[in-house]
């Protein structure tokens, strides 16, 4: 039965060439061709352009986002560079500051001290006059009985008479500074 056909089918038609393509088979290809061709670029294609487009935003838009951070973190970057000047400078005022207050300080200390020398030194001088003066007086006393007593002891007789031995005291007592002025000299 397949010899039947196949000699059926070659004793009507002359014999195909093998280098010339069936007029039907091309035509329905074609058909084929274009019925395809019609699906991917109504459907297929504008998601691949959609596909596409998304993707490029995302990327678009993730460099835009890494810009906008880079130059956000380039700015908080200056900012701290500033607030750290800033500090640094406050830090060097406060340090000078505190110099100068210490100075200052010391300065006044070494007035109070110089000025609590001097009335120390001022009551050293006064106390040791008033004790000088003290001492002459007493001195002066003892130097007149003294004197008195040895005036009478010599004179052979007492002087026990107040006026009178203040004017041989006193008299003594001039001589006495008048000799040391004079050997002072």
């Amino acid at each position: 039965m397949n010899q039947l056909i196949i000699s059926a089918a070659t004793e009507g038609a002359e014999s195909p060439s093998p280098l010339m393509p069936n007029l039907w088979e091309m035509g329905v290809v074609l058909a084929g061709f274009v019925v395809l061709l019609f699906i991917v670029v109504k459907f297929v294609v504008p998601m691949f352009e959609k596909t596409f487009a998304e993707r490029a935003e995302a990327i678009e838009g993730g460099i835009a986002k890494a810009e906008k951070a880079q130059a956000e973190a380039s700015a908080a970057l200056e900012e701290y560079k500033q607030q750290l000047t800033d500090a640094r400078a406050e830090a060097n005022r406060i340090r000078e500051e505190a110099r100068a207050e210490g100075a200052q300080i010391l300065a006044e200390l070494k007035t109070k001290a110089a000025a609590e020398s001097a009335r120390i030194t001022e009551q050293a001088h006064a106390q040791i006059e008033s004790e000088r003066q003290a001492a002459v007086v007493s001195l002066r006393a003892e130097v007149g009985t003294l004197a008195t007593t040895l005036a009478g002891r010599i004179v052979g007789e007492s002087l026990s008479d107040d006026e009178r031995s203040a004017r041989v005291v006193d008299r003594f007592l001039a001589d006495l500074e008048t000799q040391s002025a004079g050997a002072a000299k």
